[in-house]
C-alpha cells in the first residue's frame, strides 16, 4: 500500500511539473506554426529561376499589401488575391520592367492603397493624417471630459449640503424654538 502511495505521489509531481510547462510549449507551438505559416506563402511554384530577379520579386512584394488581409504585404498571405499579385509582379520583373515601373503599374491598376507605405500627396493625405488627427480628437476629448468633470466635483464639494425633506422640517422646528417669544408672533 505504502509503494502504491509513494508512486501516486511520484505521479503527481511530474505532472503537475508538466502541467507548468504546457501553457509555454503552446505558446511556442503556436508561434511555430504561425512562423512556418508565413513563411510559406510564396509557392514554390511561384518562385523564378533566377535568383536575382526572385530578390527583387521578394523586396517588391514584401512593399506591396495584401487586400484581402489586414495590413499584410503579399509575400507574407496566402490569400488568392496576394498570389496573383505575385504572378503578376513576377511577370512584370521577367517581361524587363524596372521595380518602379512595377510598382506604377501596379498602383495605375489598383491605386495607392495596394502600397504599404503610400507616398505622402493629396490623394493620399487622409491615410497619413487620419490616425494623428484620431489621437488628437480623442485626447481632447478626454481632456474636456476630466476638465468637466473635475468642475463638477469642485462645484459639488464647495456646494452646501442638500437637506432631505424630514431634515429641513426638523431644522425649521428647531430654529422656531430657539426664536424669542416677540419675534415668533411677528412671523
Amino acid at each position: 500500500m505504502r509503494g502504491l502511495v509513494q508512486a501516486l505521489s511520484s505521479l503527481r509531481k511530474r505532472l503537475t511539473a508538466r502541467s507548468r510547462l504546457l501553457p509555454v510549449l503552446g505558446a511556442v507551438l503556436c508561434f511555430g506554426l504561425v512562423a512556418v505559416y508565413s513563411a510559406h506563402a510564396v509557392q514554390p511554384d511561384e518562385v523564378m529561376t533566377d535568383p536575382a530577379q526572385e530578390a527583387r520579386a521578394r523586396d517588391l512584394s514584401r512593399g506591396l499589401r495584401c487586400m484581402v488581409c489586414q495590413n499584410q504585404s503579399i509575400d507574407d498571405s496566402s490569400a488568392p488575391l496576394a498570389r496573383d499579385l505575385r504572378l503578376l509582379v513576377r511577370e512584370r520583373i521577367a517581361a524587363g520592367d524596372s521595380n518602379q515601373q512595377v510598382l506604377d503599374f501596379l498602383v495605375a491598376r489598383y491605386g495607392d492603397y495596394v502600397l504599404l507605405k503610400p507616398p505622402f500627396e493629396t490623394s493620399t493625405l487622409p491615410l497619413w493624417l487620419l490616425t494623428p488627427l484620431l489621437l488628437a480628437g480623442g485626447g481632447l476629448a478626454l481632456w474636456g471630459y476630466s476638465r468637466r468633470r473635475s468642475k463638477a466635483v469642485k462645484a459639488a464639494q464647495d456646494a452646501p449640503p442638500r437637506l432631505s425633506e424630514e431634515e429641513e422640517a426638523r431644522l425649521a422646528k428647531l430654529v422656531a424654538m430657539e426664536r424669542p417669544a416677540g419675534e415668533r408672533s411677528k412671523t
